[in-house]
């Protein structure tokens, strides 16, 4: 592979302000405050159950596996605000917004 065809692999194409709209920007702003937040409570989930699965753990071993399962569900949470974060920057609508141009 040449060089050219490598930095045109790399590159990333973004809308001008001409043709970006509104709706584009709240559009990737949801997206955005869609996978924090899922990941925030993915992450307070899996720290609160971690430390009490763990202490429980340590009392009777046979609550490994439960514990596994429960992290595992709220591992999932962050994986579905990926997902539809993703659903919604690449969402393509046009003509509901105009563009910034003047």
């Amino acid at each position: 592979m040449n060089d050219e065809a490598k930095v045109k692999l790399l590159t990333i194409t973004v809308d001008t302000p001409d043709t970006y709209s509104s709706y584009a920007g709240y559009g990737h702003l949801a997206a955005g405050l869609t996978v924090g937040l899922s990941a925030m409570a993915a992450g307070l989930a899996i720290g609160i159950v971690g430390d009490a699965g763990v202490r429980a753990n340590a009392q009777q071993p046979k609550l490994f596996v439960g514990m596994m399962l429960i992290l595992i569900f709220a591992e999932a949470l962050g994986l579905y605000g990926l997902i539809i974060g993703l659903v919604v920057a690449t969402k393509k609508v046009d003509g509901l917004c105009s563009s910034y141009k003047a």
